[in-house]
């Protein structure tokens, strides 16, 4: 039986095809080059003194796609390239976020992200030849303004959060969840408006 091999003449790199969404292979040089120096990056921020925001701000900055004014990120923050990370402005990440961002995470603005939550964008087949083969893809989460996420939660790849939705602790999020919600559970699930007293 001949190994999966879902390239078949696609000239693309494994950064490529990751980037599109489509299965890669993470054991690639350039990826793991670029997983390395976020790692470094991370290590940096991580360690780095409480008493010195600017520098923790300048640290953010180098590893992270985008982040905007008034962010507060507590360490540890871990990431596999940061580069796909976004944080919108306003926006405080309590202790322990793990955001594997293999694809892109978009954090809108004023969101709250409480202790050790997880934003995984990474997917795996669920066969067990490809799986064996180590291919793998990634699906993007948005998570929009104004959003809390209580500690623990995790959001799971291809997910996006509406504005002001709020996450309870523990919650583990499969699935797109509207606006001006309250979601708890495993798997989440909407339990009533923000609106309701």
């Amino acid at each position: 039986m001949a190994a999966f091999d879902p390239v078949d003449g696609d000239a693309r790199s494994m950064r490529e095809r990751m980037l599109a969404g489509d299965l890669y292979r993470g054991a690639d040089a350039e990826l793991e080059a670029e997983m390395r120096a976020a790692a470094v990056l991370a290590k940096d921020f991580n360690d780095s003194d409480p008493a010195d925001p600017a520098r923790r701000r300048e640290l953010l900055e180098r590893l992270l796609g985008s982040v905007g004014a008034d962010v507060e990120i507590r360490p540890p923050l871990y990431v596999d390239y940061g580069s796909h990370l976004h944080v919108g402005e306003g926006t405080f990440v309590n202790f322990g976020l793990t955001a594997l961002d293999v694809a892109p995470i978009r954090i809108g603005r004023d969101v709250l992200i409480g202790p050790n939550v997880q934003l995984l964008t990474p997917t795996h087949p669920v066969a067990p030849e490809p799986r064996r083969a180590k291919w793998e893809a990634a699906r993007p989460i948005t998570i929009g303004d104004n959003v809390w996420i209580g500690g623990m939660a995790v959001i799971c790849p291809g997910v996006s959060i509406g504005d002001n939705s709020v996450i309870g602790a523990g919650a583990v999020v499969t699935r797109d969840l509207p606006a001006d919600v309250v979601a708890v559970g495993n798997p989440a699930r909407v339990v009533r408006s923000v609106h309701d007293a």
